[in-house]
């Protein structure tokens, strides 16, 4: 199912390379119990280790510049939340501290742990970084993201071809790649999707997974020796003043961009006379993104933000209006009703509008049984079984109805039309996660 949600971005590149703050940001990994590398004050270079995973100190989390430690921000019990670094003044065009090996290809650099590049090979299941140690039975590129208002890749990646033909040769150096362009709605562009429909993943079984423009990023690694998180992130929303796409450096700043974009001058004071609504950014799709701040920073695998209405106004009677404008799966309002009467859209002037928020019309409610989440998931797995079996905590179970095959983001549509305003992208990442824990104690 497409959302039909207003605010694509307009294919204009804005280039924010120049921004002055960056951040590493590990609760972004999953899996990762960061040890910090640096203290503030301390000079950094672009692919300098700032944080090593404890458990294997080959895994590391690179600075994306040149610059100064700014600050480290930690929240409760001490966790580390970001290392903030503040570029100087070579900050964008910095060279990796780390010396990779020459490979066997054109003098072109060996892809391994220590490159700064492998915190972007993401492995499954857990969706941790990949584990040097497991064989995968595949890597797989989506070259085509479904989410909504989502980067088109083959725009973003324009100019970057070399780059993503020698990230594909590297990666093809530690197992076989999968290039995939699915067709259809989301979550065809999903990797989870099409690995489910190519080569399911079995118990005791690993795949690796790499993002589009990551691609390119880790082949311009392995030319040059240049470490450069650059990406090119679509930021839109029915809430944007104008959307459009923006080039940036892994885990940036959005303060300018949200000073652009943001309908409300005075955000996060959102109470102003001219704009009572307020405004909610979101690092990532809507569907699986992270709520930031308007001097936040983006996550690390993001390519898109997101600004959208908060919904934290009262409707009066909502859910007893006609409710035209509201986007209904369930049939709930007269516009779900319209479905049948799609084949007329060609010849209307202008194509219905929705209007969407934050709001999830209602509180949490018993979870029930609607046969619903068969129409939006492409699994051949029974998910309303699979999310009681991860409520309950029934191991056995979880893995008999195909756990391993799934993260999050593929419970995300489910969770969007679950009339029961029910977590399922909690659910199951706290799944996932004891699976982990027991894997790997």
């Amino acid at each position: 199912m497409d959302i039909p949600l207003s605010g694509d971005a307009e294919r204009i590149v804005v280039d924010m390379r120049s921004e002055e703050r960056y951040a590493v940001k590990p609760p972004d990994v999953v899996g990762f119990t960061p040890r910090l590398l640096v203290a503030e004050g301390d000079e950094v270079v672009a692919g300098q280790p700032l944080v090593e995973d404890k458990r294997d100190q080959r895994l590391t989390l690179p600075s994306p510049v040149n610059g100064k430690v700014q600050a480290i921000v930690r929240g409760e019990k001490r966790r580390l939340m970001e290392v903030i670094v503040a570029a100087g003044k070579t900050g964008v065009s910095g060279c990796s501290g780390v010396s990779g090996e020459s490979g066997t290809t054109g003098g072109a650099r060996a892809l391994s742990p220590e490159a700064p590049v492998w915190w972007m090979i993401k492995e499954r299941p857990f969706g941790t970084i990949a584990d040097p140690d497991h064989k995968p039975k595949g890597i797989f590129v989506s070259m085509r993201d479904t989410n909504p208002l989502a980067p088109d890749l083959a725009f973003a990646l324009r100019g970057r071809e070399h780059e993503f033909e020698a990230g594909i040769a590297a990666l093809s150096r530690l197992a076989e790649v999968h290039t995939m362009h699915a067709e259809g709605p989301h979550p065809a562009g999903n990797v989870g999707t099409q690995i489910a429909a190519i080569s399911p993943l079995n118990k005791g079984e690993y795949v690796w997974t790499v993002n589009a423009q990551d691609v390119a990023t880790i082949g311009r690694w392995c030319l040059t020796g240049e470490y450069r998180p650059e990406r090119v992130i679509a930021v839109g929303g029915p809430a944007a003043k104008c959307p459009k796409y923006y080039r940036v450096l892994c885990g940036t700043s959005i303060q300018r961009i949200a000073e652009v974009q943001l309908m409300d001058p005075c955000y996060p004071q959102l109470t102003t006379a001219h704009s009572p609504l307020s405004t909610r950014i979101v690092s990532g799709s809507v569907l699986s993104g992270t709520r930031i701040e308007a001097d936040g920073f983006l996550g690390m695998y993001d390519h898109q933000l997101t600004f959208i209405e908060e919904g934290d106004q009262y409707e009066f009677m909502g859910w007893l209006m006609p409710g035209l404008n509201k986007f209904s799966f369930s049939k709930t309002f007269l516009s779900g009703l319209m479905a049948p009467f799609k084949m007329l859209e060609p010849l209307m002037p202008v194509k219905p509008t929705y209007s969407f928020n934050t709001n999830l019309h209602g509180s949490v409610r018993p979870f029930l049984f609607t046969g619903s989440f068969e129409r939006v998931f492409p699994f051949d797995i029974y998910p309303l079984q699979l999310i009681k079996a991860c409520i309950v905590g029934d191991i056995e179970l979880q893995e008999q109805l195909g756990i391993y095959e799934v993260e999050p983001e593929d419970f995300a549509l489910c969770e969007f039309i679950d009339p029961s305003k029910t977590e399922i992208q909690t659910i199951i990442r706290e799944a996932l996660e004891v699976l982990r824990k027991e894997a790997t104690a």
